[in-house]
């Protein structure tokens, strides 16, 4: 069974408002949840590292930096909510995407038997969280919360590009949702809150 190391780069702006602890545990329940997709194997995610750490990095950052990676990396000189940069099942080719996977890629992945395994990283902006979330109507951390499991499911190769494949998504992140937030607080969110759309391996 794989091991579990997820590590958090909060922006300074942002300390006060999130904690380490909390979005470790938003990352780490998402992977509870997982089988990967079809297409991607029928073993779960503790066969991801054949028994190695498994890393992968979540950064909360501002607007400009979603801006300038979503320029940079998608193309799209746009805003956007949260971006995706997976190792280790990379999004298939369309439209505006990055084969981040490819000789070339700006990414260096260490290897060696006693390195982790990199699933990748996730990328979100807490202010497009917080007007989403006041859009909604419901708590910036519920906003974060859904950010943080579309992205990490995105690192494990799930999509949204396909009603199927977006049914199989949502389904997800609302499981997710369903067990860190009581049913008090009202329904999960779904995708209808402007998450990002996937653009290979940048969602």
């Amino acid at each position: 069974m794989a091991a579990w190391q997820v590590d958090v780069l909060i922006f300074d702006a942002f300390q006060g408002s999130l904690s380490e602890e909390w979005l470790r545990e938003v990352a780490l329940c998402t992977l509870g949840f997982e089988v990967l997709p079809e297409g991607g194997g029928e073993v779960g995610t503790q066969a991801l590292g054949n028994g190695r750490l498994v890393a992968l990095s979540l950064v909360i950052a501002d607007d400009e930096t979603l801006r300038a990676l979503n320029r940079e990396y998608a193309g799209l000189d746009e805003g956007t909510d949260v971006l995706s940069f997976p190792l280790l099942y990379p999004g298939a080719e369309g439209e505006g995407d990055v084969p981040l996977a490819e000789e070339g890629s700006p990414f260096v992945v260490p290897q060696g038997e006693d390195l982790p395994v990199q699933l990748g990283e996730v990328i979100l902006s807490y202010p497009q969280a917080a007007r989403q979330a006041g859009e909604a109507g419901h708590p910036v951390q519920r906003e974060v919360a859904l950010l943080v499991a579309h992205g990490v499911l995105h690192l494990l190769g799930y999509d949204h590009a396909t009603p199927e494949e977006e049914a199989a998504m949502w389904r997800k992140q609302d499981a997710v949702l369903a067990r860190l937030f009581s049913q008090a607080e009202g329904p999960a969110p779904t995708g209808s809150t402007g998450l990002s759309a996937s653009i290979g391996g940048v969602a």
